[in-house]
């Protein structure tokens, strides 16, 4: 089973607990176009698992752009927040598995390459603070994902061995992340990662396109 000896669930945020990813696309547009810059079709796949930070690094450079790695983290929390707090929704079955965790007793965290902003931001709208015990970003750790820093640093603040936690994420930077804390994890299934299903896959322990599927003991092993 896969919540056999799980002391804690950790998720990544942004298509994985949430259905957020289709609004990034929207926000790099936007931003690009203001600039007269193109979005290359490669630039979500390039920032993976990096941090808020790190993506802001990777952007002011490949793009030459004038303002400072906070000014663009700051410009990108302003455009998002409205969208976190009105048009983000959880993904299929995560509220009623949240609440039977909990029922459970097991800890919940989240260790998400997101700003902290915007966790509050759709924290405090789909009231997450009633589940989640602990945030970490991946800001306020040496590396982001695929490192394991993000997600062993959860842990910690959880009091959870590695061993006993349980990932789910829903693409291979940060199904790698887990994998490499020692966690198993498990992929969520997520239109924006759908051509990375095989890899998904191949890096994961388990399967599910809905989180019933955990309570109902209907996921898939990999």
């Amino acid at each position: 089973m896969m919540l056999e000896n799980v002391q804690s669930v950790i998720f990544d945020l942004d298509g994985t607990l949430v259905d957020s990813m289709w609004l990034w696309h929207d926000i790099d547009v936007e931003f690009l176009e203001e600039r007269g810059l193109t979005l290359p079709e490669t630039y979500q796949h390039d920032i993976e698992g990096m941090s808020f930070t790190e993506t802001a690094v990777y952007t002011r450079e490949l793009f030459h752009l004038k303002e400072s790695v906070e000014e663009l983290k700051a410009i990108w929390n302003r455009m998002a927040v409205e969208k976190y707090s009105y048009e983000v929704n959880f993904k299929p079955g995560a509220k009623e598995f949240l609440k039977h965790c909990r029922q459970q007793d097991i800890l919940l965290g989240i260790a998400t390459s997101n700003s902290r902003e915007l966790v509050e931001a759709v924290a405090s709208a789909l009231h997450l603070w009633d589940y989640i015990q602990e945030v970490v970003t991946a800001c306020e750790v040496p590396k982001g994902k695929p490192a394991p820093d993000v997600y062993l640093e959860a842990a910690r603040r959880l009091g959870a061995t590695p061993e006993n936690c349980l990932v789910f994420e829903d693409v291979p930077m940060g199904i790698q992340a887990g994998k490499n804390a020692g966690m198993r994890v498990c992929a969520v299934e997520d239109l924006f990662s759908a051509e990375q299903i095989q890899e998904k896959r191949k890096l994961a322990d388990y399967y599910i396109s809905d989180y019933q599927q955990v309570l109902d003991h209907t996921y898939e092993i990999l």
